[in-house]
């Protein structure tokens, strides 16, 4: 990835579920003030790809405007799929992960990892979640009332 000099955009990432499997919701929201959002659900999900479905959301809205990206997740799933770079792993391997096995959630990873690879100015970061940080805290809100909406 690109180094993250100049403008920045920071957007945070969340995603919820109602069981595991069950009722979902994704959120995402533009720093420092969320007044740029949007949320959605779906009726049978897990967690892990609502959190995927934020980020993927997120950078397809914001585009590719020239400023960096800053992703901040409560999901380590997701920050330590780039930050570790698993992917490159996945790629290598066609698409197993190390214990040889599938990847899970494919049909969502292919796609995050080629907007980000294509990008290039894409980093992401970890935030604790509920632990009061307040832009979080706004999207896990946004995605927990998401899941009402599919339910």
């Amino acid at each position: 990835m690109k180094g993250m000099s100049g403008p920045q955009i920071v957007v945070y990432a969340d995603g919820a579920c109602s069981g595991n499997p069950g009722p979902g919701g994704w959120a995402w929201a533009v720093a420092p003030d969320g007044a740029h959002h949007d949320s959605g659900g779906e009726s049978h999900t897990t967690n892990q790809r609502m959190e995927l479905t934020a980020v993927l959301r997120a950078v397809h809205a914001l585009g590719d405007s020239g400023s960096a990206l800053l992703v901040v997740s409560d999901s380590q799933y997701v920050v330590n799929c780039f930050r570790d770079r698993w992917w490159q792993g996945w790629l290598a391997r066609d698409w197993r992960n190390s214990q040889r096995q599938p990847v899970a959630n494919r049909d969502l990873w292919e796609p995050l990892i080629d907007v980000v690879r294509a990008r290039g100015n894409v980093e992401f970061r970890w935030v604790k979640g509920h632990s009061g940080d307040t832009m979080n805290d706004l999207v896990d809100e946004l995605a927990v009332r998401a899941i009402a909406t599919v339910r």
